[in-house]
């Protein structure tokens, strides 16, 4: 008889698999949502909606699944429920908006809405259900490894994607290009399906999920340690997305990027992000998710401040790659420490509402840019210094950048490290940081800093 170790051990494999076909589902169909609704003639105040609403509404259809999970422990089934779901809905999403012209923006949302909502749907069952395969104190490894697996599977789904699109373009029928990676998203996210299903449920350790009560959750955690890191993760993503929603209309509408620039820019930022998950997940393990944050934090707001300076095809290819760089770390330290930061029964239901919140700021982050968009002017004078830009989109994005930086400064320092992590000095932390560890371990002959 197969031992439980081992059938869990096989488990973790099908959950990096399973990511591995998300990705290209992700890279292929996810990134070019946006690039479908410009060619539907979509509105800047649209194109914000579409990043915006499905996350809203997904994250309604989490705390829902949370509620459903507390009553129904089979957490598998809810989650091959949701990523089933997900393989459908690209067919609508697909079809509608090409078959109805005239509404194709909104159709387009809506069923993008759908599609959101049933990826969220599954995620606190699966968060519930990986947390328990994988130990504590090697989260930040195996995450790191599925994100990296996951980032590169995207980066050649996102170029293969690209270069798909650029044939339909040489040949002027764009629309076949999304009909292809659209199709093969469906089929991608099928596959991933299949591993979930394979995941064995009945070996880990089960940690059962409290029962679910909004409410009460929150009235505990008032004042804790979490519910500041939540209030630094929601307003990081207001400011975030003030600008996020809004690079493709820049880069496409604005600057006339072909497909094939468009898929260069954004694979710029999956290969920073490749190069440096494994080190950041590394890192949060042995120093701390919050240290992490705060190198991260910090650097994340003077990204969208670069725009302002340059449209030089491979600078904007450039400040995108240190973006990935830089968000690989966010994004994971972000994740991690929710996982430190809430009791194992409460994980389910942590992660439910961190995601809530984001979503919030989401929304209103992209709102709030939408109305940015419509108002501020494209070009600045100040004291006989005068700066005209091909597009006010920029301005929108310093903004954005300026936004971050009060949100680091004033909310980095009030919540605390949960776990017991190794102690590290500013300076040797700068030298551990990834891309500068191994320029530091070359030019200081190999060094090793304990």
């Amino acid at each position: 008889m197969e031992q439980p170790a081992a059938i869990s051990e096989r488990s973790r494999r099908y959950g990096i698999r399973e990511g591995a076909f998300q990705a290209i589902m992700a890279g292929g169909g996810d990134n070019y949502l946006s690039a479908f609704a410009l060619l539907l003639h979509a509105s800047a105040f649209q194109i914000g909606l579409l990043s915006a609403l499905p996350q809203l509404v997904g994250t309604w259809a989490q705390l829902f699944s949370v509620k459903v999970l507390n009553r129904f422990h089979h957490r598998k089934a809810l989650i091959l429920v949701g990523a089933a779901g997900q393989a459908v809905v690209w067919l609508p999403l697909l079809a509608l908006p090409l078959v109805f012209r005239e509404d194709a923006p909104w159709l387009l949302i809506a069923c993008a809405v759908a599609y959101v909502a049933m990826g969220h749907f599954a995620i606190p069952a699966w968060n519930s259900l990986i947390t328990d395969l994988v130990d504590p104190d090697q989260r930040g490894a195996y995450f790191g490894h599925r994100a990296r697996l996951m980032t590169v599977t995207s980066f050649f789904a996102l170029c293969g994607a690209g270069l798909l699109l650029h044939a339909a373009e040489a040949w002027e029928k764009p629309w076949a290009g999304f009909v292809i990676i659209f199709l093969l998203a469906a089929a991608a996210r099928g596959v991933s399906t299949s591993y979930l299903a394979r995941i064995d449920e009945s070996t880990e350790s089960v940690t059962r999920e409290a029962e679910f009560r909004l409410l009460a959750f929150l009235r505990r955690e008032r004042g804790s340690n979490f519910q500041r890191f939540l209030v630094f993760s929601g307003l990081m993503h207001v400011s975030v997305l003030i600008a996020g929603p809004y690079f493709v209309v820049y880069l496409l509408h604005d600057l006339h990027f072909t497909y094939l620039q468009y898929t260069a820019w954004l694979a710029a930022g999956i290969l920073g992000q490749f190069l440096t998950l494994k080190p950041w997940g590394l890192l949060g393990d042995r120093y701390g998710n919050k240290r992490v944050l705060k190198v991260t934090g910090l650097l994340v707001p003077f990204l969208p401040m670069l725009y302002v300076l340059s449209t030089e095809f491979y600078y904007l290819i450039a400040v995108n790659f240190a973006g990935g760089v830089i968000w690989a770390g966010l994004s994971l330290g972000l994740q991690n420490y929710v996982f430190d930061a809430v009791r194992p029964e409460d994980r389910a239901k942590g992660v439910a509402v961190w995601n809530a919140v984001n979503a919030l700021g989401w929304f209103l982050g992209a709102m709030i840019g939408s109305w940015l968009a419509a108002i501020v002017p494209s070009e600045l004078g100040l004291l006989g210094w005068h700066l005209s830009l091909v597009s006010n989109l920029p301005f929108v994005f310093f903004i954005s950048g300026v936004c971050r930086l009060i949100v680091s400064l004033s909310l980095l320092g009030t919540f605390r490290e949960t776990r017991s992590v190794e102690p590290i000095s500013r300076r040797d932390l700068v030298a551990e940081l990834p891309l500068i560890k191994p320029l530091a371990d070359t030019f200081g002959g190999g060094a090793r800093r304990e």
